[in-house]
């Protein structure tokens, strides 16, 4: 089944159409911001603020997903490169109101190497975190092996945001649909290609999410799957 959520953000009006059902997933609303000015995060940060304070925190469907596999989970680590500092900074607000929200404590921890990867679980496994959740950002993608072995390992619940990551033995993922999002940049390269100015374009956001499973890590981790999320996953893994 397919993830239909998605929030625009092109760049102050407010548009939000009513929200569209899929099978059996719950539905969400469809946000877009229109405005004349720069779309920079810096001022859409009052924006987000605003509908964070409403109860929408980016974040929190992530959060949200893993405490259904994890329903006793109440501290959780969060792994971050600091290397990407703005990008860093912006996630981890999101994900610290996504916490209170869902009243989870979580640790904040920096990995931008091997070596930290390795100490970041072994702080993980001291502190006895409950569960782990892993920031997107390209260096862990790339050590998403590392990632998913060291959690099997150490037998930690953890949830992603990219499926290359169950794929490799990870527990959960939550995020863009990369193959849609890659289809949507051949389409705005055939309109460059036919004589469209890409600086007249809109601003996409990804529009397509989609949820994964690993379930033989789940019975690894001695986790059972609720059968209302197996209903929503796009893949489960066996």
């Amino acid at each position: 089944m397919k993830r239909r959520a998605f929030i625009t953000l092109l760049g102050g009006a407010v548009a939000a159409g009513p929200p569209a059902a899929s099978g059996q997933q719950s539905a969400m609303p469809v946000v877009g911001v229109l405005d004349s000015g720069s779309s920079d995060f810096v001022y859409l940060a009052p924006f987000r603020q605003g509908l964070g304070e409403a109860g929408y925190v980016e974040g929190k469907k992530r959060l949200g997903l893993l405490l259904e596999l994890v329903p006793g989970a109440g501290r959780v680590g969060v792994l971050v490169n600091p290397t990407d500092a703005i990008r860093t900074e912006s996630n981890v607000r999101d994900v610290e109101a996504a916490a209170r929200a869902l009243g989870l404590q979580i640790h904040v921890l920096n990995a931008s190497t091997i070596g930290d990867i390795d100490a970041a679980f072994a702080i993980l496994v001291r502190e006895r975190m409950d569960a782990l959740f892993v920031i997107p950002d390209s260096f862990f993608a790339n050590r998403r092996v590392q990632l998913a072995t060291l959690a099997a390992r150490h037998a930690i619940p953890a949830a992603y945001a990219q499926r290359d990551y169950v794929a490799v033995g990870g527990l959960m993922s939550y995020g863009t649909n990369l193959a849609d999002a890659r289809r949507q940049v051949g389409i705005y390269t055939g309109r460059v290609l036919k004589g469209e100015k890409p600086a007249e374009l809109p601003v996409l956001q990804p529009t397509r999410f989609e949820l994964a499973i690993n379930l033989t890590t789940a019975k690894a981790l001695g986790l059972t799957v609720p059968p209302t999320l197996l209903a929503r996953a796009d893949e489960v893994i066996e």
